[in-house]
């Protein structure tokens, strides 16, 4: 039954055709990172990339230029093809070896022939299968951790360009208005109207509106190249990039996330991996106990004719079989025994320790976003029409000659400042949203490197021992 099962599983297994890109698909549709963007095998041209670029670039395009062209995708669904093709690899019957020898000895010639079958290799065919399959599962877990990851970044990326862009614009304004007051102040100083105190005090304010607008460029700047290092965008296609002048509007109210913790636990793909990881792990333990002793048994069918030369010209033909078995006197087999159940125990401890991230990461998420967006409406909300309206009020202080045009500067500066203040405070937001969506599906928010491979399963079942 073992060897029908055998023929029956080298005969079902073959490659995916799409290298398994439809099954990761499958597994982040639905998750608002990716969006309306496809998941495949990155292997776009460059004028498809240069279409999607050809306007603004917002959040949704990104996503889909770098699922098309990260190079970090490309490693991703290669090493599920990797895997994919490990698990036909296991599939797949072990070859017969055929051993040929040729002996003269005299006028005596002797020819043996050999056909030898691995009979332990055939018989846990099925179960090696089964493992490469569970393994393949968890590699397109990975994968899809990958692409939520990949997705992740290019949105985090996103929200830091743009954000720095639009900071830019309005450091430049601050800058314009401390350059009319030093400016001004220079002029008075001249007629003897200021004193070199006052006069200092403008330039000093001239001088550090100026170096925060070079900390701001110095930022955008490298916020787009952040952003085409995550797409994959070579030097032309980064220069010809553009993103909209502001990030977009903050939700009319925050919506209620539920029982984070729940679905953390419930969806999280690392969860999921490490829990098939388990079960693998679990399974291949039975086999390296039954085979602990005996865990090598060749079976060869064997010819053996001889030839004498001589005057009779006689020839004999011997046939027979051979089976070797190892003879356990010095190994008992404990050894891979208490190997596979030490990596039994820690991969119980590793779904254990991702279960427990995962609830924390959660919860600390859901704060971090609480926090982020009661931050970002205050500033919506309260400070800038605040500062609106103290900017307007001042306008009709300086109509009605009952404020100076000092006064005037000085609040047009506050308020640029106050709104670059709450551009930030909107950027942060986005990205704990970013955060919060990868913590609830995918993974750990920049933590993906740190989990563990497939190697791990690999190395637990009999097979790779």
């Amino acid at each position: 039954m073992a060897v029908v099962a055998a023929l029956l599983l080298a005969g079902c297994a073959s490659l995916s055709p799409d290298g398994g890109s439809a099954d990761v698909q499958a597994l982040v549709s639905a998750n608002p990172l990716i969006g309306n963007a496809t998941v495949q095998r990155p292997a776009a041209t460059a004028d498809a990339v240069d279409a999607l670029l050809a306007q603004p670039l917002d959040a949704e395009v990104a996503v889909r230029v770098a699922l098309l062209n990260s190079p970090r995708l490309q490693e991703a669904f290669a090493t599920l093809q990797l895997s994919d093709a490990e698990r036909v690899q296991a599939a797949s019957l072990p070859n017969p070896v055929f051993a040929f020898g040729r002996v003269r000895e005299g006028r005596a010639l002797e020819i043996d022939r050999a056909l030898r079958f691995n009979v332990i290799n055939l018989l846990s065919l099925p179960w090696q299968a089964k493992w490469a399959g569970q393994r393949h599962q968890v590699a397109k877990l990975d994968a899809a951790q990958r692409v939520l990851q990949t997705a992740a970044d290019t949105r985090r990326a996103w929200v830091r360009a743009v954000a720095a862009q639009q900071s830019v614009a309005y450091l430049r304004n601050a800058k314009d208005a401390a350059e009319a007051g030093a400016e001004l102040a220079h002029r008075m100083a001249q007629v003897g109207n200021w004193s070199a105190l006052q006069r200092t005090r403008e330039q000093l304010l001239l001088a550090e509106a100026a170096a925060q607008l070079a900390r701001a460029e110095q930022a955008a700047l490298a916020g787009r190249e952040q952003l085409a290092r995550v797409l994959g965008l070579d030097r032309a296609q980064a220069t010809a990039l553009t993103l909209p002048d502001r990030l977009p509007p903050l939700p009319a109210a925050a919506p209620d996330a539920g029982d984070v913790q729940a679905l953390a636990l419930r969806d999280r793909l690392d969860v999921r991996a490490a829990q098939s990881q388990n079960v693998a792990v679990a399974e291949s333990l039975g086999l390296t106990r039954a085979t602990r002793v005996v865990n090598a048994m060749e079976l060869s069918v064997q010819r053996n004719t001889a030839f004498n030369n001589g005057p009779e010209r006689a020839r004999s033909s011997e046939r027979g079989w051979e089976l070797e078995l190892p003879i356990p006197l010095f190994d008992w087999g404990q050894a891979s025994n208490a190997r596979a159940e030490a990596l039994y125990l820690q991969s119980a401890a590793r779904v254990r320790d991702t279960g427990v991230r995962a609830a924390s990461e959660a919860r600390e998420s859901l704060a971090q976003w609480q926090s982020a967006y009661a931050i970002a409406r205050r500033y919506q909300d309260e400070v800038l029409p605040l500062r609106r309206q103290v900017n307007d009020e001042m306008a009709l202080r300086y109509n009605g000659m009952l404020a100076s045009v000092w006064e005037l500067l000085g609040e047009t500066r506050a308020s640029m400042l106050a709104v670059s203040a709450a551009i930030e405070a909107q950027r942060d937001f986005w990205l704990a949203d970013v955060d919060l969506q990868l913590t609830l599906t995918g993974s750990s928010p920049g933590d993906l490197a740190a989990a563990p491979s497939t190697a791990s399963a690999a190395a637990a079942t009999p097979g790779a021992h």
